[in-house]
């Protein structure tokens, strides 16, 4: 069962919340939700490993136009 925000697309790490950088030259990419690093992007790893695409993937909330509380 897919998660029905990503079903029949490729999921793009950069877009979740649990995505992270990392300070690890060798392993710059992690995941918060699969407590990983890794060389290449999390969701490429997932799926090599379990021949599906990502089940944790959650959308990062984007910030409307306009709000100032962030100021």
């Amino acid at each position: 069962m897919r998660h029905s925000g990503t079903q029949g697309k490729r999921i793009a790490c950069h877009t979740c919340e649990h995505y992270r950088t990392t300070w690890d030259a060798r392993f710059p990419f992690g995941c918060r939700a699969h407590g990983f690093k890794s060389r290449k992007s999390p969701a490429l790893e997932v799926r090599e490993a379990s021949g599906l695409e990502c089940l944790l993937f959650t959308a990062k909330k984007r910030l409307e136009a306009g709000n100032d509380d962030l100021r």
